[in-house]
């Protein structure tokens, strides 16, 4: 089987696993705020980077698949970059702020940015709607 074969499986394990890994930040951070311990325990935070490195992974096969290239197909990167700022609001979100309110905001800052990727892939659009056309 060819790589362009395997696309639609591909591209159906790639909208499950950001599905996936959305899902669990929002859960973690929803249990962060909430004041649990659990989110911060090896269990959810290894669960997390398996689902994003398998994401990673099919995200990159993806590229190879369809012969993308990030510099030259403007949405995907601005997909790239929202992700690096996805990982940091994450992390600001996750562990490293301090009081609820600020760990509100970086919360809610990271799940934007997260939506704004899933908009982005969905139009095919770097701004994807955010700039009238």
């Amino acid at each position: 089987m060819t790589l362009i074969e395997a696309y639609p499986t591909l591209r159906h394990a790639h909208i499950v696993l950001v599905t996936l890994s959305g899902t669990l930040f929002a859960l973690r951070a929803a249990g962060v705020l909430a004041g649990a311990r659990w989110p911060l325990t090896p269990g959810p935070r290894f669960a997390a980077m398996g689902i994003d490195t398998l994401l990673l992974a099919a995200g990159v096969t993806l590229w190879i698949t369809l012969g993308l290239n990030p510099l030259r197909e403007t949405w995907l990167g601005a997909k790239l970059v929202l992700l690096v700022v996805y990982v940091g609001l994450g992390t600001m979100a996750l562990r490293r702020a301090r009081g609820t309110g600020t760990r509100l905001a970086w919360t809610a800052a990271a799940l934007a940015c997260f939506g704004a990727m899933v908009a982005i892939a969905r139009t095919h659009d770097a701004f994807a709607g955010l700039v009238p056309r």
